[in-house]
């Protein structure tokens, strides 16, 4: 069993005492913030949720997201810390512990998105099939041989190394951010607890454990070889024996109770799904599963949230509500996120054990009642919104953007920092990459042997692109296609 006094650890990577200071914060607060002090989280207010690039001051860009995933995450804290408390469930867990775990899951939250590239996670689909093709098809002629042959970048690279692009996630970026991009006082980052870091890490395996239809810990990378060191770290000294960190599963519900609700709400706002077809569909769907004895709680708390939007409309129809669409759809919303929050609390103390130990495979709310009309809203925006020519356009467009950028500064970082002579263009390409970037890749890259160096170049530039706000990025597009 894992232990709360270890899991909790606020150790920092890089230590430090004050001496004579009166600050009474606990490290956990001032992890908070640093977070909202910082640049990348301030940039979170122009990367979109699911509209990129959209005007419209109603939808919700990644900075509203996290503020909406901090809050269910803390009221989440919340409920599990009184509940173990309440019902002596754990020794190792202390009454101090509850507000403690509040704090890692108000930050968590705040920092859950902060390692994601422009355009939403179809960003994250763009990095990667670049790179599929990519490392095949540029070449370069490795300074450390001295035949002259241009070879595939890909054998150039270890086969962790080469996984890592291949299979690039933005929750691994966000590791890299908080340890190391956010260059302010060193080489460390935000210079966060441990135990925040190990609560963000949602997928504690390396690009080479994948394992898509295993227990969800492996089903995408948490890390890059580059920060292995730092996960290893974070890991031992949260005592996590490769197990996902507890608080990372409350983290993971308020995450899909927020995008859930919130992506039939923009859908509504935008004019992508009407009351009368969310009633419609939700109806269509009310049947499935009824042959399965085990589906029987779940199919209550579907059906109950059926007749309570219906309910909702027919009651602001009689009050004689301009609205009553819009009435019966946002004050629904809010009741299943309570319905929603209440069955994350409860599988996470029904499950407790096996989540202590590291045995609990799935996700809190698809091992509950409510996991029926959870999955059915994700489908319901994904059938309404993601695969609607609207989002297709933009996403085609985006996709474009991204592997331009890719394409030229792959190019231009091949040569950087060897003992050959960058080309007038390549060069001033460089000075556009953020100086703090740079200062990271040279701290990180010292010491380090040719071929180590080329893979941190190439990180270098998902580092960049995945910095790049969605304007941004737009616009540098552009001006590096000739459009001033």
């Amino acid at each position: 069993m894992m232990d709360w006094q270890t899991l909790l650890c606020p150790d920092r990577i890089r230590s430090y005492h004050a001496k004579g200071s009166s600050d009474l914060r606990s490290e956990y607060e001032k992890d908070y913030h640093r977070i909202i002090g910082s640049a990348s989280f301030r940039r979170l207010q122009d990367k979109t949720q699911v509209f990129p690039l959209d005007q419209s001051d109603f939808v919700r860009t990644r900075l509203t997201h996290s503020l909406e995933v901090s809050s269910f995450a803390k009221s989440l804290g919340q409920s599990v810390g009184r509940a173990i408390l309440r019902d002596g469930r754990d020794p190792s867990f202390h009454l101090e512990n509850q507000t403690d775990i509040c704090d890692i899951l108000s930050c968590a939250g705040l920092l859950h998105d902060i390692g994601n590239p422009p355009f939403g996670h179809f960003g994250e689909t763009s990095i990667r099939t670049f790179f599929q093709e990519a490392l095949q098809r540029i070449t370069y002629v490795p300074e450390w041989t001295e035949d002259g042959t241009p070879v595939p970048l890909e054998s150039l690279l270890t086969e962790a190394q080469r996984a890592d692009f291949l299979h690039f996630e933005g929750n691994a970026q966000a590791l890299r951010v908080v340890t190391k991009l956010h260059y302010l006082v060193d080489e460390h980052g935000m210079n966060l607890t441990k135990a925040l870091l190990a609560s963000i890490i949602k997928y504690p395996v390396s690009s080479l454990e994948i394992d898509p239809v295993g227990p969800i810990r492996a089903h995408k990378m948490g890390y890059f070889q580059a920060d292995r060191e730092i996960f290893q770290d974070v890991e031992s000294s949260c005592g996590l024996f490769g197990n996902r960190h507890p608080l990372t599963y409350l983290l993971e519900a308020a995450d899909d109770i927020a995008y859930h609700t919130a992506d039939i709400e923009d859908a509504y706002r935008k004019g992508f799904l009407t009351y009368h077809q969310l009633r419609d569909e939700l109806e269509a769907r009310c049947g499935e599963g009824d042959e399965k004895k085990e589906d029987s709680e779940s199919q209550s708390v579907y059906r109950q949230a059926l007749e309570d939007l219906k309910h909702r409309y027919e009651k602001a129809v009689g009050k004689k509500i301009t609205r009553p669409d819009n009435y019966a759809i946002q004050n629904w919303l809010i009741k299943v996120q309570t319905v929603l929050l209440g069955a994350a609390q409860q599988s996470f103390m029904d499950h407790y054990d096996a989540i202590m130990d590291g045995s609990f495979e799935t996700e809190l709310l698809d091992a509950t009642g409510a996991g029926k009309l959870n999955s059915v809203l994700g489908e319901l925006a994904n059938d309404y919104v993601f695969q609607s020519s609207t989002i297709i356009h933009i996403e085609v467009a985006a996709d474009s953007i991204l592997k331009g950028l890719l394409e030229k500064f792959t190019a231009a970082v091949l040569d950087y920092d060897t003992d050959r002579e960058l080309t007038p263009y390549n060069q001033r390409l460089m000075t556009l990459v953020s100086e703090n970037y740079r200062e990271i890749y040279q701290i990180y890259g010292r010491d380090k042997s040719p071929q180590e160096k080329l893979y941190l170049r190439l990180l270098l530039v998902t580092d960049y692109v995945c910095g790049m706000t969605d304007s941004y990025a737009q616009s540098l597009y552009w001006k590096l296609n000739g459009r001033i």
